[in-house]
């Protein structure tokens, strides 16, 4: 027994005529009546008292209505509630990322997001820590990385790439610099973890690759202070370009080798959606 031919059933027994319920359904009496009768046949009872003049529900009808109500219902609000969420999403959204990331690139999209999903409350946890998207009770979290690993369902958000970047006011005053192997004449600023602070890879035109130990005396764990120090003249440092294309579209920051592609790790790097 379906949805549609309970319903019917209820609105005969509210409405009191056949007829009326048929009007109300926009549907043919004798197909209203042929539901009633599939129904009564299943059941193995008479659910109205048939007259040519009246309609009325008998014992176990009455019964069978009192709990067919209930049912539909039910049935009806679970519906309204899933076509509510395939209409538009509604709750609570956790989303994690790095500190610079959540600044640069996700703070600057919130107003956006508040407007197309208006019924989505967003907390955005920005943090340098890799947090426990399981303990956390995290629904979205973007990483950086070469590469995703473990058992969660990730997608590639955007592709990343790291540039050696000096300001102007740096680079007029420090010993020239025309290719990678240059640096080891300089302080670099650096990130503290341990592959920026050992060596830089650097790929050129012809596809080979170069390795530059690299030194210097300030090593900064966040790399929005990290770009801070670039642009106040403290020396070179390798940033993601999602950090920094802005500053080298306004002359803040120089590309140092826009011929080569430069890593602290992989030539392949972006942010994951996990």
């Amino acid at each position: 027994m379906d949805l549609n031919t309970l319903q019917l059933f209820c609105d005969v027994a509210r409405l009191g005529s056949l007829a009326a319920a048929a009007r109300h359904r926009g549907l043919d009496p004798s197909s209203v009546s042929r539901g009633v009768a599939a129904i009564e046949a299943e059941l193995g009872v008479r659910l109205f008292h048939r007259t040519t003049r009246t309609l009325s529900l008998t014992e176990a009808g009455a019964v069978y209505l009192s709990r067919a109500e209930a049912v539909v219902n039910e049935l009806e609000q679970a519906r309204d509630s899933v076509r509510a969420i395939s209409a538009g999403p509604a709750g609570t959204l956790r989303l994690t990322a790095s500190v610079a990331f959540a600044q640069i690139c996700i703070v600057p999209l919130i107003h956006q997001f508040r407007d197309a999903f208006p019924d989505l409350k967003l907390e955005l946890l920005a943090t340098d820590r890799n947090l426990d998207i399981v303990a956390e009770r995290i629904d979205l979290a973007i990483r950086l990385a070469p590469d995703r690993s473990g058992e969660l369902i990730g997608s590639r958000l955007m592709d990343t790439r790291y540039r050696v970047v000096a300001s102007p006011a740096y680079l007029a005053r420090a010993p020239r610099l025309t290719q990678p192997a240059d640096l080891s004449k300089h302080r670099l600023l650096l990130f503290d973890l341990p592959e920026f602070r050992s060596a830089w890879r650097f790929r050129g035109p012809d596809g080979q690759i170069v390795e530059v130990a690299v030194n210097g005396d300030v090593v900064i764990s966040s790399a929005l202070a990290l770009r801070e120090s670039a642009l106040n003249g403290l020396g070179p440092a390798l940033l993601a370009n999602w950090l920094i294309d802005a500053d080298i579209a306004d002359g803040r920051l120089l590309d140092l080798f826009p011929g080569h592609q430069a890593t602290a790790t992989s030539f392949d790097t972006g942010a994951w959606l996990l």
